[in-house]
């Protein structure tokens, strides 16, 4: 495989890495766009997304970790948790964004945890669930983020386990897949954050594995991309969330990996870098890190490893003791490599 700035070079069979590289780097540049402030709510977010993808590219030394750091610090709030800027509330959200963060810089150390610790636990709800904010509203993605973010703290004892599972198990469908709330429809994303939070509390046996697992390699189409549910059409950002499920319930070779590799390929930009959610779109963010973290964890191009539950290199998790049993399975990797 070889990377290049050249726009020369074919984008459906090439990972254009030093131009993604390019990309990200550049995000935080463009102050005068409008895309900039649309999404100034979301800046803790992008941040790990872009933070993560370099990682991802073995270029994470290209940003300013302690300009970055001192920044992320000047959003957490008194009680706690973390805005997605400096001025914004806290929430669920940008507070595990804000720890995926500080794992890869190696700065735990800067976190009052037990405050952390104590402004996630606080937002579980009698019945197991989790809120994502003062503001109530309940979700399986909350679920997810409070357990992925208490697990990375060391302190995932804090909280309800069996009660959490309960709620998840509750938003299972007929079809093996998972809801945002008891009774709401199987979607994609809500299956990974409900996987992956069963697969931290060490309770993948409550899953119908097949049942899901059929459910999941349905949504590759003709193109090689994947949907989020049926009769919709196909997003890079799906690379992740589909992948990442069919990984952690040692599936993945139920769908054709290779044409899923070559839809993102498609759907980099040739010219700026990034990757979109279609080919020919423009390039975020957000689809450029969940592309290139769906071809690492299908084991493709030369990139770490990504772990499909913690979204986070592995290299990391070990450092920091994390048991990643689920990873074992994972035969695609060790096979592309």
């Amino acid at each position: 495989m070889t990377t290049t700035n050249s726009n020369e070079v074919d984008h459906t069979t090439n990972m254009l890495k030093d131009k993604h590289v390019e990309y990200i780097i550049n995000l935080d540049k463009k102050e005068k766009s409008f895309e900039y402030w649309v999404t100034e709510h979301l800046r803790m977010n992008g941040l790990y997304w872009g933070l993560t993808a370099l990682n991802l590219m073995n270029s994470i030394d290209k940003m300013n970790k302690q300009e970055l750091i001192d920044w992320l610090l000047s959003c957490q709030k008194p009680n706690g948790g973390f805005g997605g800027n400096t001025h914004h509330d806290d929430h669920l959200l940008s507070t595990l964004s804000a720890i995926q963060i500080l794992v890869q810089f190696d700065s735990l150390d800067k976190l009052d945890i037990d405050s952390v610790v104590n402004y996630i636990v606080k937002l579980q709800q009698e019945d197991g669930s989790f809120i994502g904010d003062q503001y109530g509203e309940v979700d399986t993605r909350f679920s997810f983020v409070a357990i992925l973010a208490l697990s990375l703290l060391g302190h995932l004892d804090k909280i309800n386990q069996d009660k959490a599972v309960e709620f998840i198990n509750k938003c299972k469908n007929f079809d093996g897949g998972y809801g945002s709330i008891p009774g709401a429809e199987s979607h994609a994303g809500q299956i990974y954050t409900c996987v992956g939070a069963l697969a931290i509390l060490n309770r993948l046996d409550t899953i119908d594995i097949d049942n899901l697992g059929w459910w999941l390699c349905e949504r590759q189409l003709p193109n090689g991309g994947l949907n989020g549910r049926p009769e919709k059409s196909s997003d890079v950002c799906y690379s992740w969330w589909v992948v990442s499920s069919l990984s952690t319930i040692d599936r993945l070779d139920w769908i054709d990996n290779d044409k899923l590799k070559t839809y993102i390929l498609k759907c980099q930009d040739n010219e700026t870098g990034g990757v979109a959610d279609k080919p020919g779109d423009m390039p975020d963010v957000f689809h450029t890190f969940f592309g290139i973290a769906g071809l690492s964890l299908m084991g493709y191009f030369d990139l770490e490893h990504i772990d499909p539950v913690y979204a986070l290199p592995t290299k990391l998790l070990d450092k920091l003791n994390i048991n990643l049993p689920w990873n074992k399975k994972s035969k695609s990797f060790a096979a592309n490599k």
